[in-house]
C-alpha cells in the first residue's frame, strides 16, 4: 500500500471510530457566508502603504474595504466604456 493510501485508510478507520462516514470530510464542500455563494475572489499585491492607505480611507468614511474597491472598479469600468456592476 502507498504512504497516501495507508493516511486515507487511517483516516477512514478514525471517521469510522467518530460514527461518520469515511469520505464525509472529503465529500463535504467548505462552507461559504452567504453573501459569498456564487462569488470569485479578486485580489492583486501591492505595497503595505497601499494597504494602509486604503483600509484608512475606508475607516475615515466609515465604509469596508470591499466597498471602496467596488466603487472603484465601477468607476474604472465607467472610465472605459463599460457597464459598471455596481456590486459592494
Amino acid at each position: 500500500m502507498s504512504k497516501f493510501g495507508a493516511m486515507k485508510q487511517q483516516r477512514a478507520e478514525k471517521a469510522g471510530a467518530i460514527g461518520e462516514s469515511p469520505d464525509a470530510a472529503a465529500a463535504m464542500p467548505a462552507s461559504r457566508a452567504a453573501t459569498r455563494q456564487g462569488k470569485k475572489a479578486v485580489s492583486a499585491y501591492f505595497s503595505p502603504e497601499v494597504s494602509r492607505g486604503l483600509n484608512m480611507l475606508a475607516a475615515e468614511q466609515g465604509t469596508t474595504l470591499q466597498a471602496l474597491l467596488g466603487e472603484a472598479i465601477d468607476l474604472l469600468m465607467r472610465q472605459h466604456g463599460k457597464h459598471p456592476f455596481g456590486e459592494r
